[in-house]
């Protein structure tokens, strides 16, 4: 149900990371480590399921927004989790859309 926002002592002004300022450029991540991440906790930090579900409720809309500087990967299993990373574009501050990291530059591909 909503609230007026007379009901509340305070708000704040809702500012969300930039991928490449929460991602290690080298490293990719699983919906539950980047929630984390947003929360500023280590990726494998402990927390209860319940806890974890509304840190997921913030990380998925987080991850489509964000979804033209992010690259992803398949899971390493067939039921294991996705994985996400900064694209290079973002990290180097390029305009341009992401390149795959698969492409051999010898190749001129």
């Amino acid at each position: 149900m909503p609230e007026p926002k007379s009901t509340f002592d305070a708000t704040y002004p809702c500012d969300f990371y930039e991928p490449a300022e929460l991602f290690e450029p080298d490293q990719m991540y699983t919906i539950p480590e980047i929630a984390r991440l947003l929360q500023e906790l280590e990726p494998d930090a402990e927390v209860d399921p319940d806890t974890e579900a509304v840190l997921i409720d913030w990380a998925i809309p987080w991850v489509m927004t964000h979804a033209e500087d992010l690259v992803i990967a398949e899971p390493l299993a067939e039921d294991g989790p996705g994985y996400y990373g900064v694209a290079p574009h973002a990290v180097d501050g390029d305009e341009g859309e992401g390149e795959s990291e698969n492409v051999d530059p010898q190749d001129g591909a």
